[in-house]
């Protein structure tokens, strides 16, 4: 089959597992709840210029720089209306870009600076994704949203993190993250949480691989019970190849797929924070090659500006990746989701499946 045009990757089901609330916001948005607030941190009040802005300032192949420019998008986002509006515009862009279900994630101790409780954080997102969902509906674009709850690995709030995590359970919140800069806080800092989500059989995923190397994906699963591993990129580091060629893959590496462990690959993302040379290079190709469990996501919508589209087509030219590829990918996507398993065969029998099909026999 030939590479899909931009039109049939919009329309295809897509599904996202990886994405930051605060890093996917309108810039219009950002400028507006600025205004209100009396926030007046923001390099620019034009909408098209902040959104350069954002992806200037991300692209800089550093972690820690990329993370720099979420001080603007956090600073607006201090009152319930305000995340609840950043939470329903989030379900219906995403919508709107073909995405039948996502995991989207932040952190709730970034959101308190204004008097907010953890609990009014968490429930002004989740009632903004139900209004969000019942907007996208009434469009014409349903979406099932499922929230992960994210604690800061260079703080100590992951335990209480956890707890509110489990405490949302069942309002909309299906897992618990850590995130922010890799180097020097391994998660193994954070065990008491993890610990804590496991013995109360909850879903764990991790930023593990993505500015910095094996230890930390060893970590990650091995020690704090990770599902998933948000990014994994480093992964690579443990393949190497014998004189014939073949790809000869370590202990660490074997065991990720053996045992189909999920990566949630972000490739705009990992090109902008250092973790890829480029998107030409980037090991998300050999990995779908040799059988990973591969997926494709966003990471931060504002930042690098990106849809779930601008994803798939930059990955689709750059590997020649067709439609039944692309199927492949969010299968994999949808079987690593952190939502019901019946709710998950549902949606990859009755929407993607059929979704595919569609546009394959459009294509024959």
């Amino acid at each position: 089959m030939a590479i899909p045009t931009r039109e049939q990757i919009h329309a295809a089901p897509k599904v996202l597992l990886h994405d930051h609330l605060d890093g996917g916001m309108r810039p219009q948005t950002v400028i507006e709840l600025a205004a209100e607030q009396g926030y007046e941190d923001l390099p620019t009040t034009d909408p098209v210029e902040l959104a350069a802005w954002f992806t200037r300032g991300a692209d800089r192949r550093n972690l820690e720089l990329y993370l720099e420019t979420f001080a603007h998008t956090v600073g607006v986002t201090q009152t319930a209306p305000a995340l609840s509006r950043a939470a329903a515009e989030a379900a219906e862009d995403l919508a709107a870009d073909g995405v039948v279900y996502a995991e989207v994630r932040f952190a709730p101790e970034l959101h308190t600076e204004k008097g907010l409780s953890l609990d009014q954080v968490v429930q002004a997102v989740l009632a903004g994704f139900e209004t969000g969902m019942a907007n996208a509906a009434k469009a014409g674009n349903p979406i099932q949203i499922g929230t992960l709850v994210t604690a800061m690995r260079t703080a100590a709030r992951s335990s209480e993190i956890a707890a509110l995590a489990l405490k949302h359970r069942d309002a909309g919140v299906v897992g618990f993250d850590i995130a922010g800069a890799e180097a020097g806080f391994p998660p193994t800092r954070h065990l008491d949480a993890f610990q804590l989500i496991m013995r109360e059989n909850f879903h764990i995923t991790i930023h593990a691989g993505e500015a910095f190397g094996l230890p930390s994906i060893h970590e990650a699963l091995q020690y704090c019970g990770a599902e998933r591993l948000g990014h994994g990129v480093r992964i690579v580091d443990d393949i190497t190849f014998g004189p014939d060629g073949e790809p000869i893959l370590g202990r660490l590496a074997a065991y990720v797929r053996d045992r189909r462990i999920p990566l949630e690959m972000c490739p705009t993302s990992n090109v902008n924070t250092g973790a890829a040379e480029s998107l030409e290079t980037h090991p998300i190709r050999m990995l779908k090659d040799l059988r990973f469990r591969v997926t494709v996501n966003t990471d931060n919508r504002l930042m690098s500006d990106v849809s779930m589209t601008d994803e798939f087509e930059k990955c689709c030219n750059a590997f020649n990746w067709d439609l039944a590829d692309m199927q492949w990918l969010t299968v994999n996507a949808m079987k690593s989701s952190f939502w019901p398993f019946q709710e998950r065969l549902d949606i990859i029998n009755n929407i993607i499946k059929p979704g595919y099909a569609k546009l394959m026999g459009e294509s024959a």
